[in-house]
């Protein structure tokens, strides 16, 4: 009988083996699932416009070439490089990219203005409460010029939704 009794639990120990061994690998299925999950999101995380130029295959960072496309000003990233139309980023605060605009989706985007949605990402590096967070807010660009050889956009209204950075629920931006 004894030999029958320790037949029996090295069963019962080889199911557990068994169960915690399936456990492991599912486990770590998982973990890797989630590993190329984090690398797509890097790859997704806003840039600054000056990052999305040299990315290639940016369907939504169009920069402005042709006659039709001189019509619409565009946004030049801190006062650089060749205005961007409809823009998905830009940088607020370009003497430390502290603050910067993303997930833009413009409503209306004409010769005269545009006006859209995004959120303000305050970087973990700027000095105050709002260091690290997100805000929502409306953005309108106003005051198209000829800068440089080109139609931009030279002013940014900011309005948040619900909370703020710095207190203040409006803030208009020079841009060009």
């Amino acid at each position: 009988m004894t030999d029958r009794a320790v037949a029996r639990g090295a069963g019962l120990r080889t199911v557990v083996a068994i169960f915690l061994g399936v456990s492991v690998l599912v486990s770590g299925g998982v973990w890797l699932g989630d590993a190329t999950d984090r690398a797509s999101v890097v790859n997704k995380a806003p840039k600054t416009a000056a990052a999305q130029k040299s990315g290639a295959g940016q369907e939504s960072q169009v920069v402005l070439e042709g006659s039709n496309a001189r019509e619409l000003p565009g946004v030049r990233d801190c006062g650089m490089g060749e205005p961007v139309r409809e823009p998905t980023i830009i940088t607020l605060d370009c003497n430390t990219s502290g603050r910067v605009a993303s997930g833009i989706r413009w409503e209306a985007y004409t010769a005269d203005g545009a006006d859209g949605n995004g959120v303000v990402q305050v970087s973990s590096g700027v000095a105050g409460a709002a260091a690290g967070k997100s805000f929502p807010a409306r953005l309108r660009l106003f005051q198209p010029r000829e800068v440089d050889g080109a139609v931009a956009f030279t002013a940014l209204e900011v309005r948040y939704v619900g909370a703020t950075p710095a207190g203040e629920s409006r803030e208009v931006l020079p841009i060009a």
